[in-house]
C-alpha cells in the first residue's frame, strides 16, 4: 500500500501522480480525512490512559496514607476514565479500519518515467528482437512462410501433442492438455529455464495455496478476488502467481542490507479464473485456468531496485533469445499497469500461426508497496551505529510462462512436411530429439 505519512504531507503530489492511472481518486481525500481524525482520537485516547495511569498511582498513594474517601473518588474517576477510554480505543479501531480499507483498494503509484496512457492501447514499444536476424529490428511478417502460418491448436492435434477436446472433458473450457513429446516440450522448457537462472537464483518450491494474508500482500486481495480461486472450507486461496507465495516469504521480517538483494526462482502451477475473458483469446492455450511458468522474484533496497529490474528483464529476454523466437519489449503506460507495479516491462512473443503478439511475461517494479503490506523490512547498514528499519522493494518477472511459448513455438519452427524442429537449446532436455514428426 502507499505510505501514508507521504499522502499526509504531499496531497496533491500523491494524488496526481494516482490519478495519471486514469481512475477515480476522490477515496484519497476520504483517506486524508480519516488519518487526521484517526491521530486526532489516538492522541485523545492515549492522553486519557496516561491520566488512568497518574490516579492508579495517587490510589497507590493515598493507600498508604490510609485515606479511604480519597482512594473511593480516585477509583470513581478511573472508572470514568476507563468508560471514555474504551469507547475511544472503539473509534480508532473503527476509523483504522476504515483507513486501511481504502488504502488497500487504492493502487500503487506509477513510477514518474512510467508512460501516460489509458490503456494497452497507448503502450510504448521500446524494442523489437528478430530471431531470423538475431539482432533488434523492425518486424517483418513476411520473414514467415505460409506452412508457419498454421495455429498451434491444429498443429498439436495433428502431431498428437495436445488434446484440448479430452482436457474441456476432464475439467471444462480453458484448460490444457498436453501428449507426449507435446508434454516432454513443456517439461524441457521448464527445466532449461530453471537451470539458467540456478547459479544467481535461489530455487524454490512454495505451497500451491496460500492464506488470505498472503494474498493480501502482494495486492491480489482484496481487489482480485473474483479472479481468484478460493476453497472456503481450508480458507485458502490456489496462487495466480509465484509471485504470491515468494513476495510473503519474509513477511514481518527484517532483513540486513548486506544480504540484499535476495533473488529467488520458482516453477509453479498457476490458477486463474480469468474473469470477464469469455470469447476473448480463449482458443488453443492462449488464455487458461490453470497452467505453469517460472517466476523469477527480488527484494532489494531502493537504490538497488534499477538495476535488478533491469536483470530480470534481461533474463526473461535471454530465454526467448535462446529459443531464437522473435518478441519484442513493451513500455506499458499508466492506464494498463497492475493495481500494485511502479512500472512494468511485458515481453511479447510472435506466434505466426496465430498471427498475434502473445504476453509471456510481465516484468515489474512494486517499489515499496507490496512490502509494506507484507512489512518486510531491511536494517541498513551504517558505520554511524544502528539505524532504524527501512521498507524494502520487490520485483518480479516471468521466465516464462509456458502456454503461449509453447504455442509460438511449435508454430514458428514448424517445417513444410508438418513435423517440428526442436531448439536446439533444449535438444539436452529432450535426450537429443532434434524434430518431433508424425508417429
Amino acid at each position: 500500500m502507499i505510505d501514508i505519512r507521504l499522502l499526509r504531507n504531499n496531497p496533491n503530489e500523491v494524488i496526481s501522480s494516482i490519478a495519471r492511472r486514469g481512475i477515480d481518486t476522490t477515496q484519497l481525500y476520504k483517506a486524508i480525512e480519516l488519518d487526521s481524525s484517526l491521530r486526532s482520537i489516538t492522541a485523545q485516547r492515549d492522553k486519557v490512559r496516561a491520566e488512568i495511569k497518574l490516579i492508579s498511582k495517587s490510589v497507590g498513594q493515598a493507600a498508604k496514607n490510609l485515606d479511604q474517601s480519597s482512594i473511593e473518588a480516585l477509583r470513581q474517576e478511573s472508572r470514568q476514565l476507563g468508560d471514555k477510554e474504551q469507547e475511544l480505543d472503539r473509534q480508532v479501531e473503527q476509523i483504522d479500519k476504515a483507513l486501511r480499507s481504502i488504502l488497500l483498494a487504492t493502487p500503487n503509484i506509477p513510477a514518474i518515467d512510467c508512460p501516460d496512457g489509458a490503456g494497452a492501447q497507448d503502450n510504448v514499444i521500446l524494442r523489437t528482437w528478430i530471431a531470423e536476424k538475431g539482432i533488434e529490428a523492425e518486424f517483418d511478417p513476411s520473414l514467415y512462410f505460409d506452412y508457419q502460418r498454421v495455429p498451434h491448436w491444429e498443429i498439436g492435434d495433428a502431431l498428437g501433442l495436445l488434446d484440448l477436446s479430452r482436457a474441456a472433458k476432464l475439467s471444462g473450457s480453458m484448460f490444457g492438455l498436453y501428449k507426449g513429446k507435446g508434454a516432454a516440450l513443456v517439461r524441457a522448457l521448464n527445466q532449461f529455464a530453471l537451470d539458467l537462472h540456478s547459479e544467481l537464483y535461489q530455487e524454490i518450491h512454495p505451497p500451491s495455496f496460500v492464506r488470505s494474508e498472503t494474498m493480501v500482500s502482494t495486492g491480489h486481495l482484496p481487489k482480485f478476488s473474483d479472479d481468484a480461486y478460493y476453497m472456503e472450507r481450508d480458507d485458502l486461496w490456489a496462487i495466480p502467481t509465484a509471485e504470491v507465495p515468494l513476495t510473503s516469504m519474509a513477511r514481518d521480517e527484517i532483513l540486513s542490507e548486506s544480504d540484499l538483494p535476495m533473488r529467488f526462482c520458482a516453477s509453479t502451477p498457476c490458477y486463474r479464473r480469468e474473469a470477464g475473458s469469455a470469447g476473448r483469446d480463449t482458443r488453443g492455450l492462449l488464455r487458461l485456468h490453470e497452467f505453469n511458468k517460472v517466476e523469477l522474484l527480488a527484494y532489494a533496497t531502493p537504490s538497488q531496485a534499477n538495476q535488478v529490474h533491469q536483470e530480470i528483464l534481461s533474463s526473461a529476454e535471454s530465454i526467448l533469445q535462446a529459443l531464437k523466437l522473435t518478441y519484442r519489449v513493451v513500455d506499458l503506460c499508466t492506464g494498463d499497469i497492475g493495481n500494485s507495479a511502479a512500472r512494468t516491462f511485458d515481453l511479447e512473443v510472435y506466434a505466426p500461426g496465430c498471427d498475434m503478439w502473445l504476453e509471456v511475461s510481465s516484468v515489474s517494479w512494486f517499489s515499496d508497496y507490496q512490502a509494506r503490506r507484507a512489512n518486510i523490512r531491511y536494517r541498513p547498514n551504517s558505520s554511524e551505529g544502528k539505524k532504524s528499519p527501512s521498507f524494502i522493494h520487490t520485483l518480479n518477472g516471468s521466465a516464462l510462462a509456458w502456454p503461449r511459448t509453447w504455442a509460438a513455438l511449435v508454430e514458428t519452427y514448424r517445417q513444410s512436411d508438418g513435423s517440428i524442429v526442436v531448439p536446439e537449446i533444449l535438444r539436452p532436455y529432450m535426450k537429443g530429439m532434434e524434430r518431433i514428426s508424425f508417429d
